[in-house]
């Protein structure tokens, strides 16, 4: 069923809402049943709770479990508390098992419990062993319900095959080949099944160039696949070879998503979370901001020291002071351009360890042009408006001199910094992102401090 824009949405929401309220629940049923799975789910968030597990229950079992995979982790919840361990059954036997086991890693311990007793032997097996997988691996986000075809079968058994076991199937395009011991052998599509002849065989038509992923690879090797040969669906091998499930590109959306905020947060200095702001509680987004607001406090103390330790050539010349906001910002802002530039080409694999040189080189040479065009920007700045316009007697020269020398030595080493931390974070194991603006702002903070002072004792003689 296709989706509805919003002008169309909210014409139906209001249609919704008159029904419900006038109690035209059979009119009401049809058109919910009538309706995408997402927009009805959004329809249900909208109203009270007991309205909504009322509205649910009016739901065909196939269209139900649909519409509860597209609900919120709380609405979720609700939902299983207000129906039976019949119903609720059902609903588990009608979900794809990837979205089971979302399910099941968000729910509280007592719902899951709930929700396996539910479920028959054969499904709380599956995701039992779902949730064995490694967290964030490809065995973590496939799903058991797949097409497969024998390289024996021709192309009439293979569509009649199709025809008999895809309704539950989560796609139906890609279809695998694997042996009498689920080997994966060549994949085929729908496509090339229509085209070719009742009689041609899958052995002559699969194509046998394989691309797949093991269960303990990495969401984002999963992703990358995806990105890189534009496929609809990859099957996901055990340690020995066999087929045991695909991963969906709406999968990979997902994880795309996921992934992204992940990253934004952390290098906003935040850890990361599953919930939507909304869902989050004031004390857990606290609880999520303040240690890392306390180590980059702790780790800011380094500027103070810095500060304090050059105070008599402050006194000496305390018009020096006025500048350090400003090449303070220059040095974060500069570091954090390269940091984002280099996080983000390490996301996207286009970039290696290997190629640090390179990028330092390439780093290097920008750092040398924006330090040159900042450093002659700042000599007029500061000669047109901190002497001439606000006539400040105390800019000289040579004070001139040290803030430009010290603004392109800083854009410098930011660059430098920015560019390497990244980097050589991966290396170590640590996810790119959490080298990000707010630690190498405060390392290149310290930095343009130390090169600030020197170059005033050395020009000034202070």
């Amino acid at each position: 069923m296709r989706a509805t824009d919003s002008r169309e949405f909210e014409h139906i929401r209001e249609t919704l809402f008159e029904l419900l309220d006038k109690k035209r629940i059979k009119l009401l049923r049809q058109t919910l049943e009538e309706m995408n799975e997402f927009d009805v789910a959004e329809f249900l968030s909208e109203i009270e709770p007991a309205k909504m597990a009322m509205i649910f229950r009016m739901l065909s079992k196939e269209k139900g479990a649909e519409v509860f995979a597209n609900l919120d982790v709380g609405e979720q919840e609700f939902i299983i508390n207000s129906v039976s361990d019949t119903e609720l059954g059902d609903i588990i036997e009608e979900l794809y098992v990837d979205d089971a086991v979302d399910m099941m890693e968000e729910l509280p311990a007592n719902v899951v419990k709930r929700v396996m007793r539910a479920a028959t032997p054969d499904t709380r097996s599956i995701i039992n062993q779902y949730l064995n997988y490694p967290e964030n691996s490809a065995g973590g986000i496939m799903t058991a319900e797949f097409i497969d075809l024998k390289k024996y079968m021709n192309v009439k058994e293979s569509i009649a095959r199709i025809r008999r076991i895809g309704e539950d199937k989560e796609t139906i395009y890609t279809c695998f080949v694997t042996s009498s011991d689920r080997r994966l052998e060549g994949v085929v599509t729908v496509k090339e099944l229509l085209l070719a002849n009742d009689d041609d065989v899958i052995e002559d038509i699969m194509d046998r160039n394989l691309i797949y992923v093991s269960t303990t690879d990495d969401r984002e090797t999963v992703t990358e696949k995806f990105s890189d040969y534009d496929l609809l669906a990859l099957p996901v091998a055990d340690s020995e070879g066999r087929l045991v499930g695909i991963v969906t590109v709406d999968d990979v959306i997902d994880v795309l998503e996921q992934e992204a905020t992940e990253d934004i947060e952390k290098m906003a200095a935040i850890t990361p979370s599953d919930k939507p702001y909304l869902k989050l509680g004031v004390f857990e987004i606290w609880k999520n901001r303040i240690p890392w607001l306390m180590l980059l406090m702790v780790s800011a103390t380094f500027t103070g020291i810095i500060i304090t330790s050059f105070e008599d050539a402050l006194a000496v010349q305390a018009v020096l002071m006025a500048f350090i906001p400003m090449l303070m910002d220059t040095g974060g802002n500069s570091g954090s351009q390269a940091s984002v530039t280099v996080i983000r080409s390490i996301s996207l694999g286009d970039i290696e360890f290997s190629d640090i040189m390179e990028v330092i080189w390439k780093e290097i040479r920008v750092a040398v042009l924006s330090g040159v065009a900042l450093a002659c920007a700042t000599f007029a700045k500061i000669l047109l408006v901190d002497k001439l316009i606000m006539g400040n007697p105390e800019v000289s020269f040579l004070v001139s001199l040290v803030v430009c020398i010290t603004m392109a030595l800083t854009v410098f080493c930011a660059k430098f910094v920015g560019c390497t931390l990244p980097m050589l974070a991966k290396k170590a194991g640590f996810d790119p992102a959490v080298m990000s603006s707010p630690f190498i702002t405060t390392i290149v903070d310290a930095i343009s401090l130390l090169i600030y002072f020197s170059v005033a004792k050395i020009l000034l003689h202070i």
